[in-house]
């Protein structure tokens, strides 16, 4: 956590709420966009009125994760990390969490679960196949 009582997954990108992860998709898909815009996006998916989605944009605003172009008379959100940068760090974060930070237990008990296709496992295995080996 920062001064600003910013909680962080990992890698410096803040921790968002899965509403926050909501209105983040709407801004990847297109960027920037006014206040009306993502709420107009989110109408046809989530059951939010127009000041909850405000306080979503203002959160991630406070967070750093979303950036605001005040020039113009209308304020319009960009974010500042792209979808990839929050994917990989909320991943960490759970495996972390979770997992004590090993992949190979969530790997381990997915199998164990029997989860996943042979399809799926095949495709596990080529890219593990195509992952470079560490250096020691």
């Amino acid at each position: 956590m920062n001064r600003t009582g910013v909680i962080y997954m990992s890698e410096g990108v803040p921790s968002i709420s899965e509403a926050e992860w909501e209105v983040m998709n709407v801004l990847w898909k297109k960027a920037p966009q006014t206040a009306n815009d993502v709420i107009s996006n989110l109408q046809g998916q989530k059951d939010w009125k127009a000041k909850t989605v405000r306080t979503l944009l203002d959160r991630l605003v406070h967070k750093e994760v979303v950036g605001v172009n005040k020039e113009q008379r209308v304020y319009t959100f960009y974010p500042l990390y792209s979808q990839d940068e929050c994917q990989r760090a909320e991943a960490e974060s759970f495996i972390k969490r979770i997992y004590g930070g090993t992949v190979k237990s969530m790997l381990v008990q997915f199998m164990e679960e029997d989860s996943l296709s042979e399809e799926d496992i095949e495709e596990l295995k080529s890219i593990l196949d195509e992952k470079p080996k560490k250096k020691k």
